[in-house]
């Protein structure tokens, strides 16, 4: 069974839901990721589109590449969501917007090709060149 999930960005204009379980969850290595927002790797967790809905306030997006759209919030900038036409029925959300963001730990790294030589976080976890998408 899956649990409901809730989170935000940081000012509290974006509030959102899902009802999915917290897996599948990867530290992104990209650099698009590291750009959008700032940090040296980005944790997202995959969920179906279908169980995700916005509770508040109505997020600024932004076209990243040829195949993905990211949503931010227009008051603080928080980076929220990503959604990929690679995979339509699926949204990425920034684990770090989880309201209890600790219960979400990776269990990958993506796109390892592009890694920071100088960054070493969960060396432990498998890691794929790129991102597989099944």
């Amino acid at each position: 069974m899956s649990d409901v999930h809730s989170g935000g960005c940081q000012c509290g204009a974006l509030r959102y839901q899902f009802r999915a379980a917290l897996r599948d969850i990867a530290h992104c290595h990209c650099s698009i990721c590291r750009r959008s927002t700032g940090g040296i790797l980005t944790t997202w967790i995959t969920v179906p589109l279908a169980s995700f809905a916005w509770l508040a306030g109505t997020p600024t997006e932004f076209v990243s590449s040829a195949s993905c759209t990211r949503s931010f919030c227009p008051s603080c900038g928080a980076h929220l969501t990503l959604f990929t036409t690679l995979s339509p029925e699926t949204l990425d959300i920034t684990v770090a917007t989880l309201d209890q963001p600790e219960r979400a730990p990776a269990d990958r790294h993506i796109w390892v090709q592009s890694r920071l030589p100088w960054l070493h976080v969960d060396e432990q976890l498998p890691q794929e060149q790129q991102e597989h998408i099944p």
